[in-house]
């Protein structure tokens, strides 16, 4: 079975316009060529799709279906064409949990403010490559190396560690924790997307784990007290909850975050948000 683009235009054309005639003005071609294109459709189909009579053509209940379907696929055509063919009018920014976490919202601003002619639209994906590899984004926000040498990435700002608990755990009452006080608890972690793993600690004191894959499954575990988690100071900012805390492990290293791209397509507007971004851990 091979449907075309051009025959569920020409089954658009001829609702939307009402005749085979205004179909054919409004496509650019002979009422022959869309009867013809009408009935290879249906053909490849096998079902009719209209009914015709003098007066009227009007969509038999499977010509409804299939017409809104077609409308859908040429839809998402006109939407491929448009990102393939302009698609340097949108730089679309990708991250797995936070994205800049406390300059998100400076970074948008400044973004509007400086560069109107490119749309900047911030995407979640949770992915090792926060979507990059998955063609979500033209750039992405990461908080671990990329080992994948189709990309190039460059770090603009460290972010500190912090402990995430519920505000009735003992830890809570402190201003700061070490790894040592993590270390006899159960720690949760995203081995997908997550900056915490067991090699902070030293072999005979690292915590139990629990895995998860969702910041949202993440957040309501620690809160039920069930486990703590370690994660970037920018996962605070964005994700602020009620029964939850957050403080600095004053131990551990700081992460680094990192702007990713791919090395031989890098978008035009790449090096503008890095220099962005670059100045606004720099002040903060």
């Amino acid at each position: 079975m091979d449907v075309e683009l051009r025959q569920l235009r020409c089954l658009v054309a001829i609702v939307d316009e009402g005749s085979f005639t205004d179909a054919a003005i409004a496509l650019g071609v002979s009422q022959a060529a869309v009867s013809r294109t009408l009935a290879s459709l249906e053909r490849a189909l096998g079902v009719r799709l209209l009914r015709r009579t003098s007066r009227e053509v009007s969509p038999t209940g499977t010509g409804l279906r299939v017409l809104g379907h077609a409308r859908r696929v040429l839809g998402e055509v006109d939407d491929l064409v448009q990102e393939a063919t302009s698609g340097h009018a949108c730089l679309r920014v990708g991250y797995a949990w936070s994205a800049v976490g406390r300059h998100t919202l400076a970074f948008q601003r400044r973004w509007a403010a400086t560069r109107p002619e490119t749309e900047l639209r911030l995407v979640r994906v949770n992915s090792a490559t926060a979507g990059l590899a998955e063609g979500a984004c033209d750039l992405a926000v990461v908080r671990r190396p990329l080992d994948d040498r189709r990309f190039d990435s460059a770090i603009v700002g460290l972010e500190r560690r912090l402990c995430a608990m519920a505000s009735d755990d003992p830890l809570a009452r402190r201003r700061s924790v070490r790894l040592a006080d993590i270390g006899g608890r159960t720690l949760l972690i995203d081995r997908r997307t997550g900056t915490t793993t067991t090699q902070l600690w030293p072999p005979d004191a690292r915590p139990a784990t629990r895995a998860t894959h969702d910041v949202d499954d993440w957040l309501t575990a620690i809160s039920l007290g069930r486990c703590v988690g370690m994660t970037a100071e920018s996962t605070a900012h964005q994700y602020p909850r009620p029964g939850i805390v957050y403080r600095p492990v004053r131990d551990a290293e700081p992460i680094a975050v990192r702007l990713a791209w791919w090395r031989d397509e890098p978008h035009p507007a790449a090096q503008a948000a890095l220099e962005l971004l670059t100045t606004l851990y720099g002040t903060g």
